[in-house]
């Protein structure tokens, strides 16, 4: 693709960004990122959770330094928080006890601005977000889309280079949310605004092709440039314009693709070491999207399962990769698939049911597996949480090490594989095992 002839407003360059983890190593988050912002560009960075969106974004804030690397403002390499941007949230983040007005005002006089230009400015910004007569309410006077134009017209009045936007919709109701989308762009666009440039991190893929003209699809473990889509569609868009859907399906087909590099090795000393992170998916969820996937023929695009479904990334893809991990669904260019087992599965009765996916579990999944294994092995047919957190570490952050154990104890009770004492913290054979002995 041929780079914009506009200056570049933010360079990032080799980006490597870890922090400590609790085995004393290190945890990679962010891994080589490369992107230029030119100026009248947005932006969006797509990922799922995990991924280091919110992460990435805070290094072009200024506010995390690189573990290596660099990220520059027009030019000039950042030491601290970047002069050229703001930042608008998804929490709104305003404080209760200041006005509107006073909200606004917040960063004019951290810069030191004097009273009259200040309350100057921010009347004006007040003003173009369409708050005016708002002036002197407080922030648990408005609505979520009122407060929200409060944080926008707080960004703006700084008259910042580049709009730095972390998730700002995923707290508003969908119409709200769309008022809001086609709002800034045309603060974006509008003659007394100064700022054309913005990055937005995003989990909704919807949004990224509404608003972006270029999407970073990040992948996970640890975060990674996989994809760059270029979106032509003109303003204004909606889910309707010419190449929308397509552009979607584009999306979830990167979110969606392999990594691009060949797998690790197995560790035969412990097969956790090479195992895929569990998702958070539950069975019932999980096993509610195999009867619709069924239900539509068996196949369909993923885009338009999310769309059936109301669901966002974050929602959807999870339960994905539990059925592919699980031998239940493939994904093929963007198109999800069961599998003759994913179709047993979901018209099978409850109680075969169980016995169905503790044959999956035990054939598929490496840690539900090793759990099975380590508890027949036992003298006392228990074992102790804090053991396979310990092993899980070694790969992950502490937080993820949890995430993973709690998805394998849903899924393992589940299959009556094993339970687990919450009091005492440790996984046991069921009572009653003989059904299930190896």
């Amino acid at each position: 693709m041929k780079a914009p002839a506009t200056p570049a407003v933010i360079t990032v360059r080799n980006l490597h960004k870890t922090f400590p983890a609790s085995n004393g190593g290190d945890l990679t988050v962010l891994r080589d990122i490369n992107l230029t912002l030119h100026e009248g560009q947005v932006v969006a960075l797509l990922g799922k959770s995990g991924s280091g969106k919110s992460t990435l974004l805070r290094h072009v804030a200024g506010l995390l330094a690189p573990s290596s690397g660099t990220v520059h403002y027009r030019g000039l390499p950042l030491a601290g928080p970047n002069p050229g941007a703001a930042m608008l949230f998804q929490s709104f983040a305003l404080l209760p006890w200041l006005t509107v007005q006073e909200n606004v005002e917040l960063g004019l006089r951290a810069k030191g601005v004097p009273f009259a230009e200040r309350r100057d400015r921010a009347l004006n910004a007040i003003d173009m977000v369409g708050l005016d007569g708002f002036e002197n309410a407080y922030p648990k006077e408005l609505s979520g889309g009122m407060r929200q134009r409060v944080g926008f017209a707080r960004a703006l009045v700084v008259e910042p280079d580049v709009l730095l936007m972390d998730e700002p919709f995923s707290a508003l109701d969908v119409l709200t949310a769309q008022t809001l989308r086609n709002e800034l762009l045309e603060l974006l666009a509008h003659p007394d605004t100064p700022t054309r440039t913005a990055l937005l991190v995003t989990h909704s893929i919807e949004e990224a092709v509404l608003l972006a003209d270029r999407i970073l699809v990040l992948d996970s473990d640890p975060g990674v440039i996989k994809a760059e889509i270029r979106v032509d569609l003109p303003h204004p868009r909606n889910s309707r314009s010419d190449g929308f859907a397509g552009l979607v399906e584009d999306a979830y087909e990167a979110l969606t693709g392999e990594r691009g590099q060949a797998p690790a090795a197995p560790d035969v000393r412990d097969p956790l070491r090479s195992a895929a992170p569990l998702p958070t998916a539950n069975v019932e969820s999980l096993t509610g999207l195999l009867e619709v996937l069924d239900t539509l023929g068996g196949a369909v695009e993923l885009a338009a399962l999310a769309d059936a479904l109301a669901f966002e990334v974050d929602d959807l893809l999870p339960l994905v990769e539990a059925a592919q991990q699980l031998g239940y669904a493939r994904v093929d260019a963007g198109r999800l698939e069961l599998t003759v087992t994913g179709r047993g599965f979901g018209r099978a009765d409850i109680l075969p049911r169980k016995h169905l996916f503790a044959a999956a579990a035990l054939a598929n999944i490496p840690l539900i597996a090793t759990i099975r294994t380590l508890l027949m092995a036992s003298d006392n047919g228990r074992l102790r949480e804090s053991y396979l957190i310990g092993r899980l570490s070694r790969n992950a952050s502490e937080d993820a090490a949890h995430r993973q154990l709690s998805t394998a104890i849903t899924w393992g009770r589940y299959a009556e594989l094993f339970d687990y004492d919450a009091d005492d913290l440790v996984l046991l054979l069921p009572a009653d095992d003989d059904a299930h002995a190896a």
